[in-house]
């Protein structure tokens, strides 16, 4: 009997403690799936597109948010199955604590960020927070992150400036035409708006750049 007890009350300890944790993680979700995630580079491309056609408040911002969001599950869909293999289910059944589920929890989306990061970007960051160079695969959290971010936003900012330039091409033309054409008061913005979604609807635009930019991750 005074076993039991002492063994309820430590289960009303902990329980306390279990419930803290899983606040604490729950509460780390969104930071994790925008910075540890595909979320950067697909929603600064999805932005991007959505600026270089000239509809700056279609589609918004809501959609664009839920379309990345959707598209990060599929990317990250075989680093989750490797998580819930490796870490959930071991601790749903109980054969590993929590400190080590986490641990196998993070290896999965540490070698994930290990392919889309440059080297040269670890070892910035070392530099920046004063630590000794290290092989990339042993680079810690607080210098990985911050240089897969890095990596991702100028794979970003490359993958727009190669969407953007046919959008770009439209506005000279039309441009030029309305020039040459005498008609200097009407704005080019309003014949090359419908031009542009005309052509983006007839190559299929979005299908383009969403299987673009899900190819584009190693």
């Amino acid at each position: 009997m005074d076993a039991m007890l002492t063994w309820a009350g430590n289960a009303h300890a902990t329980l306390p403690l279990g419930v803290l944790a899983g606040l604490t993680v729950m509460s780390l979700i969104p930071f994790l799936l925008v910075m540890c995630t595909s979320f950067v580079r697909i929603v600064v491309v999805l932005s991007l597109v959505r600026s270089a056609i000239g509809a700056s408040a279609l589609p918004p911002n809501a959609v664009l948010a839920g379309l990345a969001f959707v598209l990060t599950l599929v990317v990250m869909a075989p680093t989750l199955q490797r998580i819930e293999r490796d870490a959930v289910e071991p601790y749903r059944h109980g054969t590993v604590s929590q400190s080590q589920a986490l641990e196998r929890a993070v290896s999965p989306l540490r070698a994930f960020m290990l392919r889309q990061t440059r080297v040269a970007d670890i070892a910035l960051f070392d530099r920046i927070a004063h630590r000794v160079p290290e092989a990339a695969d042993r680079a810690p959290l607080g210098t990985l992150v911050p240089a897969f971010v890095v990596g991702e936003l100028r794979n970003a900012f490359a993958i727009g400036f190669a969407l953007y330039l046919p959008f770009v091409a439209i506005d000279l033309a039309i441009a030029a035409m309305l020039m040459g054409l005498g008609m200097m008061m009407l704005s080019p913005t309003v014949v090359s708006l419908p031009v542009k979604l005309l052509l983006f609807v007839m190559v299929d635009g979005w299908a383009l750049v969403c299987g673009g930019v899900v190819a584009s991750f190693r």
